[in-house]
Formats: C-alpha cells, structure tokens, sequence
C-alpha cells in the first residue's frame, strides 16, 4: 500500500483543521477517548455539532485562539492508501510553519471559504507552492452550505483561481465543493450538490496518481554519518558511510564519484540492517563501504559516475522564504545547509523580492523582512554539489542558519 502525504493550506478561517477533522471523524480514524474528549467539552451550544477542529489543534494558545499556529501532523489509513497530513497555518505571520509543512508534500489541498473567493492569502500559499514545485493541487471551495451551495459561485471561484494557478505555474488542480463542517463531499458524495458529478474528497485522495520515483533519478547519497567497523576475520578497521539515499540505485561495484573533493572509488559492499546487499535505492538508509581509504566528511556526496552530475560551485542563485524577524543583510555571514553538509556563506546580491498581491517582481528591495520571497545570490567559502530544486528537490532544498543563534532564518531552494 502506498502512501500519500499532503497538506491543507489557505487563508485563516477556511476551515483547514475542520476538513482534516472531518476526514479522520468520517473516516473512522479518531481514537475513542479523543472522541470523548471533544465531544464533552466542545461542542456547538447553537448547532449541536462536534468542533471537529480539535482533532488538530492539540496546542493550548491554540485552542485559546481558534487558529493554528504549529503545523499539526495526522496519520489515517483507509483500505487503499495511507495518509500523512500537514494542517498549515493561515495566519500571514505564520507563513513560514506552512513552507516547513509543504516542503515535503506530494499534494496540496487549497482551502478557499465560498463567501469570499481568492483573497491574499491563498495567492501567497499559491505562489510558495508553485516555488515549491508540488506536483498536484486540489482546489476544495468550502462552506458551500453557506452560499445555498450555489453553482455559479462556485464556477466563478474556479475562473479566478485559474488566473493566480497560470501565473504561479501551478498546472494540475483539480476542483471540489464541499463543507468541511457538514460533511458535504467530504468522505461521501452529497445529496445538496447534485450538480457536481466528480468524486467525493476522500475518494480523490485515495486514486489521485502521484509520480513518486526517486529511484530513476540521478544516483544521490549524503554522507551522514561515518561508521568505523571492525572487518571480520581481521583486527583491521573499515569506515562505512550511513546516509540515506534521495535518489538513484547504487549497486556493489558501481563506480562513483565522491563530492565536492572529485574523489573516483568503486562501491565494495554496502548493508541494510547488517545484512549485506547487492543493490539499493532511494529511499532506502544503507551504510556504504567503499574500495579505498579516502578522506571522506560528513556531508559529502556520492554520485555514480556514469549519471548525470550535481553542479558544483562557490556562487549560485536560491529563492528564500526569510523565516526572522530581523532582516535580510547583504554580506553577513551566515551558514548554509543541505542535507547534513553545513557552510559558511554571504548573500551577496537580493536580486528581487516577489509581490505576493501583484507578482511582479519588485528589482534590488532596500529591506527583506519576515515572510518575504526573494532571489537572492549566495558566495560560499569553498565548493559544494547540488542540484536545481526543480531537477531534484531533494538535492536542492536547503535551509539558512544565525552563526550567533543557531536557529533557522530562511527556506532555500536552489535554482
């Protein structure tokens, strides 16, 4: 059984953690006592419904407020598929938590609140998706019951969003109408929107065709650990090299190239567990032994020599989501990761700062401030590899960390 993972973004108030609470409540994926808890102390005094939001909202300042700031995760299964959901935030100061939540999504689930359309918010989650580079998008208008289920409001909708999808380069969106708090087109088709023919939501999620194939990319493994061992039937020692593959097959004997040092070895063995195999891919966790004793670093790169290489360079280009409060300052230093290689390096140029109203691309800004997007060009202190986010995201995402505080102040993807 396969897996997908998706995330639930717009605007505040869309009603993301009450869809998510719908699907596991309709789904029967709710533990009783997380039921009984809800149930007591938190139902509708005026409807007489469940607040199905509580099922995520597991913070005390959020359940104080109403509103989610931390991005909850949930875990359900039905007969075809399991699910790993992201609830994101929709507040605009905590649209940093949501690029944490999308980063790794293989689908997105764009709320949109019937009454009021596309509004600002749900075009800046639309932007950092298509820059996030998420291959499928499901467009759920919500609270229809709200709007008497109304269909030409709800094409209307549709027509606008297709504008802000073609300018953000979002391509394949499917559409539904649904209300997350009744459970209209949730998990079973409803009877109030008889002019919809498409699937239920649950439905959609369980056949949508997801291209996941990490293993016919380009061979990539990090180093992140080095592992001394002993040999047996030898009092010698031999390093092994754990990691986990992000894409590619490796096999015994395979030639490789190891970065940013061009180093050239061959595979000896490689072991899952500590049990030796002759072949794995991504994303299999393997340690690897190489044929030569080279000076090889946590972080470096192994990639087979007869595949398409990483870039490797001082001086390259990345889009930011700039997570601090503080700003954006060209020349300081900060350190660069990916993957557990970590660096040193200055921004040297803000190359532009995306408008998330507009989309234009405002040239050379004065000042970047939390929750900004922009393209930003990075010197490191020496040679790195990586890929293009959009070639391999997982060789092309990385973060910016504060040398003084450690924390991290910017999402990263490279171009």
């Amino acid at each position: 059984m396969d897996s997908l993972r998706f995330i639930t973004s717009g605007s505040v108030d869309n009603g993301k953690s009450t869809l998510i609470g719908r699907l596991l409540y309709d789904s029967h994926s709710v533990l009783t006592d997380q039921l009984s808890m809800i149930t007591e102390k938190n139902v509708d005094n005026e409807e007489n419904q469940i607040d199905l939001s509580l099922l995520t909202d597991g913070l005390r300042a959020e359940r104080e407020q109403g509103i989610t700031i931390d991005v909850a995760y949930k875990y359900f299964s039905t007969s075809r598929r399991k699910f790993i959901i992201a609830d994101t935030p929709g507040h605009f100061q905590y649209t940093r938590n949501m690029v944490t939540g999308a980063s790794q999504a293989d689908l997105a689930i764009i709320l949109v609140d019937a009454r009021y359309g596309i509004v600002e918010q749900i075009q800046r989650h639309s932007l950092i998706l298509g820059l996030l580079n998420i291959p499928k998008i499901i467009l759920a208008i919500n609270k229809m019951d709200l709007i008497d289920y109304d269909y030409q409001i709800y094409k209307d909708i549709i027509r606008q969003y297709q504008i802000t999808a073609h300018r953000v380069g979002l391509k394949h969106i499917e559409t539904i109408p649904i209300s997350a708090k009744n459970g209209d087109n949730v998990v079973d088709k409803s009877s109030n929107m008889k002019w919809y023919r498409g699937p239920s939501l649950l439905s959609l999620l369980e056949n949508i065709g997801i291209q996941k194939k990490p293993h016919l990319e380009p061979s990539r493994f990090p180093v992140q650990y080095i592992i001394r061992s002993k040999e047996l039937n030898n009092n010698d020692y031999l390093r092994g090299y754990a990691g986990k593959i992000i894409s590619g097959i490796y096999k015994e004997g395979d030639e490789i190239i190891v970065y940013p040092a061009n180093f050239h070895t061959r595979i000896k063995y490689m072991e899952i567990g500590g049990k030796r195999i002759q072949e794995a891919f991504a994303p299999q966790s393997i340690i690897m032994y190489l044929e030569d004793q080279i000076d090889i670093s946590r972080g470096d790169l192994f990639v087979k020599n007869d595949d398409d290489q990483p870039k490797v360079s001082q001086d390259f280009y990345a889009v930011l989501c700039w997570m601090e409060n503080s700003r954006l300052k060209r020349k300081k230093r900060y350190l660069f990761q990916i993957h557990s290689f970590q660096i040193p390096i200055v921004i040297t140029d803000i190359i532009y700062r995306i408008n998330v109203n507009t989309f234009q691309k405002e040239r050379n800004p004065d000042n970047v401030g939390l929750n900004d997007l922009v393209k930003v060009r990075i010197k490191t202190s020496k040679p790195i590899p990586f890929d293009s986010y959009k070639k391999i995201r997982d060789n092309g995402a990385s973060i910016l960390i504060d040398e003084m505080s450690y924390a991290t102040i910017a999402a990263c993807m490279i171009e």
